[in-house]
């Protein structure tokens, strides 16, 4: 039995950047999470869970400016907005498909094949015009750790299907030939591995966007003379 399981997309977290001269800007990150339609997982044997790669794009908006504070101001301006009401310094989307197949076996269901299809997209900022020195090492170093922020979301979104993969690889329920058990029982270790990767992701940007923080340190470098 094979099918196909798609992706639905949530917001999930906005968060203030710290900000200088007046300037608030929001960051949101918005994942696409595991929908759990009727057609749920069947998850890989180990060998064919090594053989997946996720798929990364960078999507970028432009902004203007010749000085750290004008680009900074063009961020609050044009950065994309999400649910239609909060502007973004920069975000990750991720849509996380599967290619399932169940197996009845001796009276019950098994969970023998599977294959993630995981595309992660970065939304960052660039430079519409050429940056003259030394604005364009600032933007370069202020952008760098932006976008590496964001890196380690993706880490986080990639450690949650493998987590998903190791805990349902094998995956059996007894008393159900048509496979139809299964599918509910299977939404446990789901949700408890998207829970998770929620929280992480939540701490680290508590740390990373806390008082004296990593983005609020490139923000500052940006924007101060």
């Amino acid at each position: 039995m094979r099918c196909i399981a798609r992706a639905s997309r949530h917001p999930y977290l906005a968060r203030a950047y710290p900000t200088a001269a007046g300037i608030r800007v929001k960051m949101v990150r918005r994942f696409w999470l595991l929908a759990l339609p009727a057609c749920l997982a069947v998850l890989p044997t180990a060998a064919q869970a090594a053989e997946w790669q996720a798929v990364e794009k960078v999507k970028t908006y432009a902004v203007s400016g010749t000085t750290g504070i004008e680009l900074y101001t063009s961020i609050g301006e044009r950065g994309p907005l999400i649910g239609g009401k909060v502007r973004t310094v920069a975000h990750t989307d991720f849509k996380l498909t599967w290619i399932r197949d169940y197996v009845p076996q001796d009276g019950g269901c098994t969970l023998v094949s599977a294959r993630p299809k995981l595309i992660i997209t970065y939304t960052l900022p660039k430079p519409s015009q050429h940056l003259p020195e030394p604005i364009a090492k600032k933007w370069e170093t202020f952008y760098a750790g932006i976008r590496d922020h964001e890196k380690v979301h993706g880490d986080q979104i990639r450690e949650m299907v493998e987590t998903i993969l190791s805990a349902t690889v094998g995956f059996s329920v007894p008393d159900d030939p048509k496979c139809k058990k299964i599918r509910e029982e299977i939404k446990k270790p789901l949700s408890a591995a998207s829970l998770a990767q929620r929280q992480k992701s939540r701490d680290f940007d508590r740390v990373e966007m806390g008082k004296g923080g990593n983005i609020e340190q490139l923000i500052l470098r940006l924007v101060n003379p």
